[in-house]
């Protein structure tokens, strides 16, 4: 097993992804190691040498502020605080976003402003390492004051409470530590609210999508273009002039990617072809461009966000300072979800057209794109699961930013929703992926009644690949299992 040291170096997406395509283990760097244990001294001498109020330390939650807790009490409220914030429910969070908000806490604790003890979070590197994942619940975060009852989920296991995941199944944690015969921690002051405090659960949703969308992106230039050459249509939008006088990055980069992977196709060189190309094929590279630069301007509010302290107060041993802040609010998140939504719909939206255009029967394909059209009905009905599906994703690209609503007795009285932005985004990709799916058999299949002709080199090896999972429709068959092989096929293809 690799090993990957944690607060050693800027966290990036290209690193999680190696984290989690080649798995690694979690070490604490030794940078990281010593602030993490000069914050806690810092902080234990602050309680011994002063009575005065600090939120969250030695005083209630919320609105309860201003109830002081005594120092013989302080490890018992950090304990009463996961418990009474652990209130999530609905659907449970994938494992791999949960793996993944395990990484962004201890990345965020690394850092040595949060208070917590060396011991929790090895504690959590142990859980890392050993795949030890908390079930946690999809419900239940505002995305204001960190996402307290998933985070509260997330580290139920440091004092034995509530239930992981042990190889794919669900056990209780007190079973796990006995197994182990191991201890649950009894927590001291500031740590209970330093891991429920943060945009962890959010974060890890970010990412999550964020490596799909980029895979998506591509693989939407690379079926759209094969959409475009069984379709008829001409090279002259892909050509970098048009680009050159709109400069739009995104834009600039679809249309080079486009005429590259048309590069060799007999089929698009052809004569005779129609002098415009309906939007959905000539406007690939503004409307895919358009998605690209926003997926690129997600990735950025997330990269600031993944190498951040979001826990509230906030530590500064140097500065003599312990200040109560915000930086849990999930704001910038939130805003970021709601956008990426829109983008992703974007490229679901026409990828839909595509497919809706190769089944009309035009520009010498037969209708609905196989033989004896009335005895079959061929493509005709997935394009409706793609209609029922771009719909569904307009419908959750709805913002949830524009919302708020008031919590903690008036404390809390503008929450984010984030993380509600959060699994709707999920929702989205993962329909876009379908979508594309849809498309991809379309234009295979379409592909078929050009032939003998061929598409680019690069575009033909797809296909072949695609072909081992679907096969060309000469009938009508199930075409459920077709679909699902189309899905499989995009979460497996190596470009």
């Amino acid at each position: 097993m690799n090993t990957y040291s944690v607060g050693t170096e800027h966290l990036t997406l290209s690193i999680i992804k190696q984290i989690f395509e080649k798995p690694h283990y979690l070490a604490l760097g030794e940078e990281s190691e010593a602030a993490v244990l000069k914050c806690r001294d810092f902080l234990d001498i602050k309680l011994s040498d002063s009575t005065a109020p600090v939120y969250g330390i030695n005083t209630g939650f919320g609105y309860l502020q201003n109830v002081i807790v005594p120092n013989d009490k302080l490890t018992q409220l950090q304990h009463n605080l996961l418990l009474s914030h652990a209130c999530g429910t609905g659907e449970l969070v994938p494992q791999e976003i949960v793996k993944l908000m395990l990484l962004l806490k201890i990345q965020s604790l690394s850092y040595g402003h949060s208070g917590v003890s060396l011991q929790t979070v090895e504690r959590l590197i142990f859980m890392f390492n050993n795949d030890v994942l908390p079930v946690i619940y999809t419900q239940g975060s505002l995305g204001a004051s960190g996402d307290l009852a998933p985070l509260a989920h997330l580290a139920l296991p440091l004092i034995g409470e509530g239930e992981v995941w042990l190889r794919g199944s669900r056990a209780t944690t007190s079973d796990w530590y006995a197994t182990l015969g191991m201890q649950p921690l009894r927590l001291q002051s500031k740590e209970g609210l330093a891991l429920i405090n943060g945009t962890q659960f959010m974060a890890a949703y970010g990412i999550h999508i964020l490596l799909k969308s980029e895979r998506l992106s591509d693989m939407a230039d690379r079926i759209g273009a094969l959409s475009a050459d069984v379709f008829d249509c001409r090279i002259d939008p892909f050509k970098s002039l048009s680009h050159q006088i709109r400069p739009h990055k995104g834009q600039k980069q679809t249309a080079e990617h486009l005429f590259s992977l048309l590069s060799g196709s007999e089929l698009i060189v052809r004569g005779g072809k129609q002098v415009q190309d309906p939007y959905s094929f000539r406007c690939m590279p503004q409307v895919h461009g358009a998605s690209k630069d926003t997926i690129s301007y997600a990735a950025s509010v997330f990269d600031t966000e993944i190498n951040s302290v979001t826990d509230n107060p906030n530590i500064f041993p140097d500065e003599d300072e312990i200040i109560s802040a915000g930086n849990f609010h999930g704001q910038p998140l939130a805003l970021a979800f709601d956008f990426l939504c829109i983008a992703l719909a974007e490229l679901g939206s026409i990828s839909e057209r595509r497919t809706f255009q190769l089944i009309s029967g035009q520009r010498g394909l037969p209708n609905f794109l196989v033989k004896n059209a009335g005895l079959n009905s061929g493509l005709m009905i997935p394009q409706y699961t793609a209609a029922s599906i771009a719909s569904e994703n307009k419908q959750l690209a709805t913002p949830s930013s524009v919302d708020s609503i008031v919590s903690s007795n008036g404390q809390e009285d503008h929450v984010s929703m984030g993380a509600n932005g959060a699994t709707k985004c999920l929702r989205v990709v993962n329909n876009l992926q379908r979508i594309l799916a849809i498309e991809l058999l379309t234009a295979s299949q379409g592909l078929e009644f050009r032939r003998p002709l061929k598409t680019s080199p690069e575009l033909e090896r797809m296909v072949s690949y695609f072909r081992e999972m679907v096969p060309f429709q000469e009938d009508d068959h199930l075409l459920a299992s077709d679909i699902e092989g189309s899905i499989r096929f995009l979460e497996t293809f190596t470009a």
